[in-house]
This record gives C-alpha cells, sequence and structure tokens, in this order.
C-alpha cells in the first residue's frame, strides 16, 4: 500500500515538473525584432557643455513662492536660445505661466494627432549639509572624466537638452514631422507641477488639442538591477502610483511628567499605537496588474531559477511575492506604500503634551483609491483622531496600453537605438508631469534612456548627480530616432 502511494505522488511529482517545465519553454520572447538604427553621429562634447551650462542654473522651485528664483529660469531661456538656434528660430515659444515653455513644431499632416514630449526645468535643492560631499559642486556644470556632474544632469536636464538637439539636429536636415510635436518643458514638476505642467494642460484643452501620445522621464535602462537578467532592461512606465499625505492628530490630557496618565493613554502613547499599526498592517501586497505584466515579459529572457519560477506564477506566486516585498523597490510595485514621514509632539522635557501630530505618506497602486486609503488609515487609527489630507493628493494614473502604436512606437525605437536591451512595460513609484496630460492624451509613457546600474540609484536626488557624455549622446540618437519614426507606418 505504502508503495502504491509513493508511486503516486513520485508520478504526480513527476508531472508537475513536466508541467512546469513545459510552461516554461511555451513562454516564449516578446521582444520585437527590429533592425539596429542608422548611425547618427552626435558631436558629445558640444551636447556635454549644453548640459553643463544648463546645470548651472539654480532653477529650484519653492511651495511658498512661486517667483522663487526667478532670475535663475529667466538665464536658463536666454541660455537655451543661444545654444539652440534653429529651434528658436522655427518652433513656435510659450511662456506659460511665467516661466514653463511650451514649444510647437507644426506637422504636415493636420489631420494626424500630435505628440507631447516632457521634461522639466526645475531641481531638487541641496541636502544642508552634503555640499562638501559632491566631487564637483551642485552647480558648477562641468564636464570632468567623461561625465556631466551637477544637479539636473540626470533630473531632468538631460532629457530637456537632449529633445532639443535632437530637433536642433532634425531642423537643419530639413525635417519636418508629420504630426505636430509639443515640447513641454514644466518649472515646477518637483513640487507637484501645478503651476507649470497642469497649466499647459489647460492651454491645450483651450485649443482643443487631443495627443496621441506623451512621452515623459520614468523608468529607466536598469544595468545589473534585476536578479538572473544579463542583458540590460529598459522599462517604459505605462502608469504611475497615486499620492496621498496624511496628517493623523490626536489630543491628550496635558499635565506634568511626574504623574503620567494611564499606560497608553497619553497624546504621543496613542499615536505611537497608530503609526506602529499603520507601519505593521500596511495595505495588501500582490503580483497584479503593471507589476505582474513587466515579470511577465521579462520572465523569458532570465536565466536559471529566476525564468522558472515567474513562467510559472501559478505554482511559485506566493515565494516569488515574498522575495520580492523584501526589497523597496520591487516592494513599491506591488503595494500601496505606507511611509510614517514627520512626527511633532511636545515642548519641554517636563510636561506631557496635549497633542500628537504626525504625517504619513501613502504611494497608490493602481486600483486603489484616496478614499479607500483614508479609510484604512482611520480603521487603524481610531476615532480620536483627526485625519487630514493634504493638498496635491492624487489618485493613481491611468494604465496606458502595451498594444497600442505608440507603445509599440517607443519599443521599436529602443529596440535599434539599444540593441540587445530587454524592453518591459513597468509603473512609475514617483510622481511625473506626465500625470496631469490624462485629460488630453490616453496613451501616456515614462522613460528616460538614462542607463542605471546599482551603485547609480542613490545619486538620484541624492549627491554626486551625474550622466555619462556617451549616455547623453544616446539620449540625442533616441529622441532623435523616435521623430523620425513618427513618419514612418509600422511593419
Amino acid at each position: 500500500m505504502l508503495k502504491r502511494v509513493a508511486l503516486v505522488l513520485l508520478a504526480l511529482l513527476l508531472l508537475l515538473v513536466a508541467a512546469v517545465a513545459v510552461n516554461t519553454l511555451r513562454q516564449g520572447s516578446r521582444q520585437l525584432e527590429v533592425p539596429r538604427a542608422p548611425a547618427l553621429a552626435v558631436d558629445e562634447k558640444a551636447v556635454a557643455e549644453k548640459l553643463a551650462s544648463a546645470v548651472r542654473f539654480r532653477t529650484i522651485a519653492s511651495r511658498d513662492d512661486p517667483d522663487a528664483n526667478a532670475a535663475e529660469f529667466r538665464k536658463l531661456h536666454e541660455d537655451l536660445q543661444r545654444r539652440f538656434p534653429r529651434v528658436h528660430a522655427t518652433l513656435k515659444r510659450e511662456v506659460v505661466a511665467g516661466y514653463s515653455l511650451l514649444y510647437t513644431w507644426p506637422g504636415s499632416d493636420p489631420q494626424a494627432k500630435p505628440v507631447m514630449f516632457l521634461a522639466h526645468q526645475d531641481v531638487v535643492p541641496i541636502s544642508p549639509g552634503t555640499e562638501d560631499k559632491w566631487e564637483v559642486p551642485p552647480f558648477a556644470g562641468e564636464v570632468k572624466g567623461d561625465y556631466v556632474w551637477g544637479r539636473g544632469a540626470w533630473d531632468d536636464k538631460g532629457n530637456l537638452v537632449a529633445q532639443l538637439e535632437a530637433v536642433e539636429m532634425l531642423l537643419a536636415s530639413g525635417f519636418q514631422p508629420r504630426q505636430t510635436v509639443y515640447l513641454g518643458f514644466g518649472h515646477d514638476e518637483e513640487i507637484a507641477g501645478l503651476r507649470g505642467a497642469q497649466q499647459m494642460v489647460k492651454l491645450l484643452q483651450e485649443r482643443n488639442v487631443r495627443l496621441d501620445f506623451v512621452i515623459d522621464e520614468g523608468l529607466l535602462i536598469t544595468e545589473g538591477i534585476m536578479p538572473g537578467l544579463s542583458r540590460p532592461a529598459a522599462l517604459i512606465g505605462i502608469a504611475e502610483k497615486g499620492f496621498l499625505s496624511v496628517v493623523m492628530k490626536v489630543p491628550g490630557t496635558p499635565g506634568h511628567s511626574s504623574m503620567p496618565p494611564p499606560k497608553g493613554s497619553s497624546a504621543i502613547g496613542m499615536m505611537s499605537a497608530a503609526l506602529r499599526r499603520l507601519d505593521d498592517e500596511q495595505l495588501p501586497a500582490g503580483l497584479r496588474g503593471v507589476g505582474r505584466e513587466m515579470f511577465e515579459t521579462i520572465a523569458p529572457e532570465m536565466g536559471g531559477f529566476q525564468r522558472v519560477a515567474l513562467s510559472n506564477l501559478w505554482l511559485f506566486g506566493p515565494m516569488v511575492q515574498a522575495q520580492l516585498e523584501k526589497g523597496a523597490s520591487t516592494n513599491a510595485m506591488m503595494r500601496t506604500t505606507t511611509a510614517l514621514t514627520i512626527m511633532k509632539s511636545g515642548n519641554a522635557e517636563n510636561v506631557i503634551p496635549g497633542q500628537a501630530e504626525a504625517t504619513v505618506n501613502f504611494r497608490l497602486l493602481p486600483g486603489d483609491t484616496i478614499a479607500g486609503v483614508m479609510d484604512h488609515v482611520k480603521a487603524k487609527s481610531g476615532d480620536r483622531f483627526e485625519l487630514i489630507a493634504l493638498p496635491g493628493a492624487a489618485e493613481p494614473s491611468p494604465v496606458s496600453p502595451t498594444q497600442s502604436s505608440s507603445y509599440q512606437l517607443i519599443n521599436r525605437t529602443v529596440r535599434s537605438v539599444f540593441p540587445g536591451t530587454i524592453v518591459a512595460p513597468g509603473l512609475m513609484i514617483a510622481a511625473t508631469d506626465s500625470r496631469h496630460f490624462t485629460p488630453v492624451s490616453d496613451h501616456i509613457y515614462r522613460f528616460s534612456p538614462v542607463r542605471a546600474k546599482p551603485e547609480d540609484l542613490s545619486r538620484f536626488h541624492g549627491t554626486n548627480e551625474r550622466i555619462a557624455t556617451s549616455n547623453l549622446a544616446e539620449l540625442v540618437r533616441f529622441y532623435h530616432q523616435l521623430l523620425t519614426n513618427l513618419n514612418v507606418p509600422a511593419t
């Protein structure tokens, strides 16, 4: 009897192994086969100097003062006019909300829907006390050791300069796009884009403009970041997480520290318990939606057990999810994240405070809602808490389709300019100006052709931000080829 059971179990195990093997092999590559893009000579040194010059302007936006650093933004505008003369002689240039720039390049076919290329002029400030840790001063704008160094070199003046350089080169060759091309360079993306990008959208709506697609900064060409994937991976953001910051306030009875209230009943005690629950009992994670599509697209290109596991999520899903939850970036792709960011209470060491206040930031996964997250916070905190959603909250963006002609256009362009690179859809976990454009387009994609290795990620909004001059030239080639492909019917 035991022998028969063992044989049955062995047969079932062999069937399972066979099913896993067959299913793994059935998951063929989803990568497009496209020819390499024609060689394009880019003056790498000249473009690097143009970017270095743009970095020298301290274009930091302020939440409180709409005109903060106005002179720096205007000097950047003058510098762009000087360094891209054909663009400014041919394209219509409009200044929106004082400092954002909107360029219009008319297409040859008035019936064709226009497209929008986005970048932003503003940069994040330098973290106080870190100035001396920069290898090159953050606003020196130097080209050193085959890199352009400085705040904004990567985020996002590199894309801005590369787009203008690509258009400058195309104008020199006599090229005219079939579709009207808009270039939109906001001035307050780092503080939500309400004055810049949002106002550009309102202007387009007033003119009844409907965009075929929008491409903005976003996910990167990663190298050595995904275990099991030996080739570079270009991730095209097809959706963007929502944003919500909640201020929590709870009252308590003030008094002398020599006579504390019962355990857990002070304002700080109640706040600490609520924050602990929010941190421990976060909204559930899941391998679904954009994240699942990304892993299923990448799986056939992986080696070893990673390929087997990601090709058979029906079996290995719980194990894969548990592993992905251990990484900050992969965890963020699978759930609405909870970040405890601000805590305030008390002003004297011997006084029990009468109120505690905290701020919790959530980045919402597509499918979740602001209302749902507020209900979650209320459930974890209790009736005594006052909850306030801070201004600037945004629902998750719609998910742009990967089967659309515009996604495939970007896909083909990446594959031709960066041969051998894997292309897959991804979820943008940070906020970009592109989210404001959902009223005027159903096809919004977030992709920067910037190469990034694991050691580069800390430079983003951090110390020693830089971009390789060779990579900057690749950005120019990418935008040049993407604009060229607009005039080439898909085959």
